[in-house]
């Protein structure tokens, strides 16, 4: 299934997309997509919109704004170079175990919402990333296949992150990646069984119709399961918990010269199977 949320800010309402251009609304079923709802698991939905679609119950997407797939998460925990790739442009180790930071949960919106630089920006960068959704209350488990069974969904994400913040004010990485819209999410979330290799999702991203990123899924150093196994090792995972798994190489910082985000620029960006976003940027409020 492909689950979105329609409507505005702070109202929307949980749909199940059919195809590109039709959707069920579940509103009446589950309040929204989070914590309860997944605690409860995906697949209650699954006879609802059979009969749904059977019975013709079916709408059309008709320019409704898109809201984030989930409601806001408990946590928005993050992976840090995590594609050997990436690392390789900024001149950094392989990581031997996931490098950890969080983003806070008030940063998640729209795919096509606006991100706005925060005020002090000089370094605002742009990084596309596969997003992992915990589907049930998780800590300890035994092994990465356990992991398998623990995430309810992927998603499509844009890890907007001020590198001047994030490396040179202490080196505090959540200090660069927590201004308001700084994690566009969506447009879908996309359950485990609608892909046949989350290894395998080409990703890319442009800015100002220029092709910056360019990557694969494959060259992740520490695959999904792999990070939720080992991030329940140190802490409990809730329902709707939202997990970036780190960015393909073609980063503003990686780049020689380095470029920045400026007012009015557009980003686009989108992962095989996963949908795309565009975000226009603002100046600081």
């Amino acid at each position: 299934m492909r689950l979105m949320r329609l409507g505005a800010v702070g109202a929307e309402r949980p749909v199940v997309l059919i195809d590109e251009t039709h959707y069920v609304d579940v509103s009446d079923v589950v309040a929204d997509y989070d914590a309860d709802f997944f605690a409860r698991g995906v697949e209650v939905l699954a006879p609802v919109v059979d009969e749904r679609v059977a019975s013709g119950r079916v709408r059309e997407l008709a320019g409704e704004r898109v809201g984030a797939p989930i409601a806001r998460p408990h946590q928005i925990l993050c992976i840090g170079l995590n594609y050997s790739d990436h690392a390789a442009e900024t001149g950094q180790e392989v990581p031997a175990e996931p490098i950890l930071f969080t983003k806070s949960p008030n940063t998640m919106i729209g795919p096509d919402d606006d991100v706005r630089i925060p005020r002090g920006s000089t370094k605002t960068d742009w990084e596309v990333e596969l997003g992992v959704v915990v589907g049930r209350r998780t800590s300890y488990l035994d092994s990465v296949d356990e992991a398998r069974d623990a995430i309810a969904g992927f998603v499509l994400v844009n890890d907007v992150s001020e590198r001047a913040f994030q490396l040179e004010r202490s080196g505090q990485w959540s200090k660069g990646k927590s201004a308001e819209t700084f994690n566009p999410a969506g447009p879908w979330l996309v359950t485990p069984d609608e892909i046949d290799d989350v290894l395998a999702l080409d990703m890319w991203l442009d800015v100002n119709g220029q092709r910056r990123q360019t990557g694969s899924t494959a060259t992740m150093i520490f695959d999904p399961y792999v990070i939720v196994h080992h991030l329940s090792q140190f802490m409990v995972l809730e329902p709707g918990d939202l997990i970036n798994t780190g960015t393909p190489p073609g980063v503003g910082m990686g780049l020689d010269p380095q470029v920045w985000l400026q007012p009015g620029d557009v980003m686009q960006l989108g992962i095989e199977g996963l949908g795309t976003q565009r975000q226009r940027v603002l100046a600081p409020r």
